[in-house]
């Protein structure tokens, strides 16, 4: 009777169980989805109102949301906590939450009623302009809350009609449970219950027990198939067991290996690169101040080959740095709608004189077309692409084209070069594989490019093609969806001289005393007044002294004292006289860590070392941004980081 009773009871338990709190459950969200429907609505309408400050209308809107079926109460607070509009009557124990939080729902009154809260959020703006939108992330305002209670009385009713027909439904089937019990007792319950008693204990491990011998027909049969599958199952597990233990001892070495190395890996990049930019920093700006001083000829030739080796390394450590951000998932892009004719026809015109100087003769074949995609990421591929072609033709054309195929424009660069044998192209894309370099000549790169390139592709989600044969060059090809044009194309600047910063207040931060020097020396050179200090806490006690406030913070990220650059440049905005202060981060750390903490700050982090050219312009373009109007918004604050 059991054996058959139970089961089944257990059965019908779970399954109106399982039923019931879907019902509820249903009930709830169905509740709580209403209730979201209606805060969106009411938050969305009242924006404008509550701009304008009209109290009235907010009033109105509250009062006509009652009408809705199980709304309580009805409330708007402002921005500032500040209650607007109230309608119904709120339970005096749970006054309005006066700010503004992320959508929540939560039960009131001694679970009489359910609240929703809903931010009341401005409106978002998109930018057009890539640049801005890389300096100047979007950080919508709210301007207050909607506080919705509704009614749970119907949902209870509701719950206890449920947990009712689930009781009868139980006692039901449990009824006839104990009917089928009693029919199926006569005879075979007793042999059935030493083969289910005997199948659990080897089940719960026993694999040495076996079924005593008795019943006849079928059941015999059974028993008998019981005992066999027993005495199986205790040689595969004795063998089992066996193997296990032994690739348990062997994965659990392996796995220690592999975390070493990785550890040991991972603390070598990092400390190699953070060490290696350090004075390669340095050195560029050394090197930059030092090609401004009068000197002769050859010592001008000198000076430029200190520079070429100098770029040399820094363009390795670059490549050294995408991989890390591609492997750190902290490289996210930013798509938009734009032509790729003026990325071709600039990457080609700053290309030409490589390619003068190896007798090669660059071309471009594309109409005008829109795109949707990352501009940045899409000119970085393209580079790449070109830089190789370059790299590896010896004589004759390379072409870049662009044609429509379907919903799609693809983007080819040709090249007249060596070519690539079919088994080696996908090994071209790895990471740090030259075909034709076994020396490791540096002339020929470090073999990461072609590895950044499969890499964003895979990012931007677009097809990436090559098409080669040894002898006839190389073809490589990438789609990108067609878009239509947008309504309206803002002006974008092209160019932005540079123009004169003497006299600008620049406050420096940096622990290295030879980095320090350096930047001070070229900063003072191109005529800015420079404060040099040596970690966050020395620059705070000076600026807390009635030092002048300088106009441009330029901080390391890794500095001695108990603030690094990313919180210093945090702690002198919470202060009002610096609330709108410009910033510029530098850092030779390329960890992901690193990487994640800044983009989570809204920072575009850049490495060591700083060309000098990109810095002057940068100053510049922070120093020449427009003033807000008197009655606009504050604008975005400015934080650049390059290291």
């Amino acid at each position: 009777m059991l054996a058959a009773a139970l089961p089944t009871l257990a059965l019908a338990v779970l399954m109106t169980t399982i039923y019931t709190s879907l019902r509820i459950s249903d009930l709830d969200e169905a509740l709580a989805g209403r209730g979201r429907a209606y805060a969106r609505q009411l938050a969305a309408a009242s924006e404008y109102a509550i701009r304008s400050g009209n109290r009235a209308t907010l009033q109105k809107q509250s009062e006509a949301l009652l009408d809705e079926e199980d709304v309580l109460a009805v409330g708007i607070t402002g921005r500032n906590g500040e209650v607007l509009a109230l309608a119904g009557h709120f339970s005096p124990d749970h006054p309005p939450l006066p700010d503004a939080r992320p959508w929540q729902a939560e039960a009131v009154g001694t679970r009489t009623a359910l609240r929703i809260t809903e931010p009341i959020t401005a409106s978002a703006l998109q930018l057009d302009d890539a640049f801005s939108r890389a300096l100047l992330p979007p950080a919508p305002l709210d301007h207050g809350s909607v506080v919705i209670d509704l009614s749970l009385a119907r949902v209870h009713s509701r719950r206890t009609e449920l947990l009712w027909t689930g009781v009868g439904s139980m006692l039901l089937v449990l009824l006839g449970g104990l009917v089928l019990a009693s029919v199926m007792s006569r005879g075979v319950s007793g042999p059935i219950r030493s083969i289910a008693g005997t199948v659990l204990r080897i089940g719960q491990g026993h694999l040495y027990e076996r079924v005593p011998p008795g019943g006849g027909g079928s059941l015999r049969t059974l028993a008998e198939g019981v005992n066999e599958m027993a005495a199986r199952l205790t040689d595969a597990h004795a063998r089992m067991t066996r193997e296990v233990e032994v690739a348990t001892a062997e994965l659990r070495a392996r796995k220690d290996e592999a975390e070493q190395a990785n550890r040991a890996k991972s603390r070598f990049l990092a400390a190699a690169s953070h060490d290696l930019r350090q004075p390669l920093h340095a050195l560029v700006l050394f090197v930059s101040e030092l090609a401004r001083q009068p000197l002769d000829g050859h010592s001008h030739q000198i000076v430029d080959r200190i520079s070429a080796s100098a770029e040399a390394m820094e363009n390795l450590l670059d490549s050294l740095l995408d991989i890390s951000r591609l492997d750190a998932g902290v490289l996210q892009p930013a798509r938009q709608v734009f032509q790729p004719l003026p990325i071709l026809e600039r990457l080609l015109g700053s290309q030409s004189s490589v390619a003068d100087t190896r007798g090669l003769r660059l071309r471009l074949h594309a109409t005008p077309r829109w795109v949707d995609s990352d501009p940045l990421l899409f000119e970085r591929i393209i580079a790449n692409l070109l830089s190789n072609a370059i790299r590896y033709t010896a004589a004759g054309t390379i072409m870049v084209a662009c044609r429509r195929r379907g919903q799609f424009l693809r983007v080819e660069v040709r090249d007249s070069g060596c070519g690539i044998a079919a088994q080696d192209q996908e090994v071209v894309f790895q990471e740090f594989v030259q075909l034709d370099n076994p020396e490791r000549a540096r002339a020929k790169g470090l073999g990461l490019g072609l590895a950044i390139v499969r890499r964003l592709a895979d990012l931007l989600g677009h097809r990436l093609e090559l098409r080669s044969a040894l002898g006839r060059g190389s073809i490589f090809a990438i789609e990108l969806p067609l878009a239509p044009p947008p309504p309206l194309l803002a002006n974008v600047e092209e160019a932005r001289a540079l123009g004169d910063i003497e006299g600008v207040r620049i406050a420096l931060v940096d622990d290295d005393p030879m980095a320090r020097e350096a930047m001070h020396t070229l900063l003072a050179a191109w005529g800015c007044q420079v404060t040099a200090d040596e970690n966050a806490e020395e620059l705070l006690a000076r600026l807390s002294s009635g030092a002048p406030s300088p106009e441009i913070l330029i901080t390391d990220f890794r500095m001695r004292g108990t603030l690094d650059g990313i919180a210093l440049i945090a702690h002198l905005r919470t202060d009002p006289r610096y609330a709108a202060l410009s910033a510029i981060l530098i850092s030779g750390d390329t960890g992901p860590d690193t990487l994640a903490r800044a983009r989570s700050a809204g920072l575009q982090l850049l490495h060591k070392p700083v060309r000098p050219a990109r810095l002057r312009a940068l100053i510049h373009r922070l120093l020449s941004t427009p003033e807000p109007a008197a009655t606009a918004a504050p604008p975005p604050r400015q934080s650049v980081t390059i290291d």
